[in-house]
């Protein structure tokens, strides 16, 4: 008899984002999730948030990072004042938040999502385990502006079908990849931000070198965003160099005292002016 392969973390988070999600369609019904969607009329432009300033002028952007844990670190914050760090990174800079809405093991709920936007002016990201139209109507209820759609966890036709939901709903996606073949996945799909997570979502390893090698292979017209692992200027400047458009900036800000402080010191010592 064939041994059945290891589980992977990202397995294992997606088997319980499944049982999560079944108890969420008892609680509310697909068709009452449908109609507060619809009653929401504000979006806020993600991609445009990402791909320029306010003035047109270019530079690398920032998506400041809400979680209160992680799986490979455990808990980052006791004290997750929310609204008070989602006020910090707009001061500090950033050009759009995200915000970890997955229970288990980021310990993360919609209502945080919902908080957070409330709380500033720039657009708010919905990361999460997206596998199902029925969490993007949830995200579109909640306020948030774009969701992430991981490309290891969905087939082609899901991928699809998620991606056009979105663009009927007016809520971006950002489709994260770590392989040349989920890349190539994600343009077929009809993916216009695509972000390559750094980190393997099936061992939690981290190498920028990720990042550098699926930055060349990035279509034109795609907006460019890396994630996981960045920490200090030099990483911002190699990443600026490979063609990126923005990062995703997470635990390295979420173990400071005061995050937007230390977004904002990152960014001065970047000397991220425009041009």
């Amino acid at each position: 008899m064939l041994k059945e392969p290891d589980k992977t973390i990202l397995d294992t988070i997606i088997s319980t984002r499944r049982r999560t999600l079944e108890e969420r369609r008892l609680a509310v019904p697909l068709e009452r999730v449908q109609q507060m969607a619809e009653v929401r009329q504000e979006r806020r432009d993600f991609a445009a948030a990402l791909a320029s300033h306010a003035d047109g002028s270019q530079g690398l952007r920032v998506i400041a990072e809400l979680k209160r844990a992680s799986p490979s670190r455990g808990l980052l914050r006791k004290n997750y004042r929310r609204r008070e760090i989602a006020l910090g990174y707009a001061r500090g800079g950033a050009a759009a938040l995200s915000v970890l809405t997955e229970e288990r093991y980021f310990l993360g709920f919609t209502r945080d999502l919902t908080e957070v936007r409330k709380a500033v002016q720039i657009p708010v990201l919905r990361k999460d385990f997206i596998m199902d139209s029925y969490q993007v109507y949830e995200s579109v209820a909640a306020g948030a502006d774009a969701l992430l759609l991981i490309v290891a966890a969905l087939p082609d036709n899901d991928l699809r079908s998620l991606l056009n939901l979105c663009e009927q709903l007016r809520i971006a996606a950002l489709v994260e990849v770590h392989t040349g073949a989920e890349l190539e996945r994600a343009v077929a799909a009809g993916a216009r931000i695509i972000g390559v997570n750094n980190r393997n979502l099936k061992t939690l390893e981290v190498s920028l070198e990720t990042s550098f090698e699926l930055g060349a292979k990035m279509p034109r017209g795609c907006i460019a965003v890396s994630e996981s692992g960045i920490k200090t200027v030099t990483d911002l400047r190699r990443i600026q160099e490979a063609g990126f458009h923005a990062v995703l900036i997470g635990e390295r800000l979420m173990a400071q005292p005061d995050p937007g402080r230390a977004l904002g010191e990152l960014l001065a010592d970047f000397a991220w002016k425009p041009h």
